[in-house]
């Protein structure tokens, strides 16, 4: 009994680490290392649609072997006090890692 639990708890950490492998998004592109992101793009943004709306930037992204602006858009904040950290691309062991925007 103890060894086939050895053995779940072994196969489940292995899964794990395995998948962990997938969120860090180091991008290799046909054996060869893509690039870092572009400077991110600015323009104007406009007027917000209505009141307590706030601009969320954009991002790129890499689609295949190319990098893809996703442009900003109005959102409401989830709460009065919430504030919005930009999406942003961070170099890590070189490779590059990509951190969601989210409300704070």
């Amino acid at each position: 009994m103890l060894n086939l639990r050895n053995a779940v708890l072994t196969a489940m950490l292995l899964g794990s680490a395995a998948l962990s492998g997938c969120a860090g998004r180091a991008y290799y592109v046909g054996g060869g290392v893509v690039g870092p992101p572009p400077p991110a793009a600015y323009g104007v943004a406009g007027y917000a649609p209505g009141a307590g709306y706030v601009w969320t930037d954009g991002y790129y992204d890499l689609r295949g072997s190319s990098w893809v602006w996703v442009g900003g858009r109005w959102m409401r904040p989830p709460h009065a006090r919430a504030v919005w950290v930009t999406p942003r691309w961070e170099r890590y062991h070189g490779r590059y890692r990509f951190h969601r925007g989210y409300w704070r």
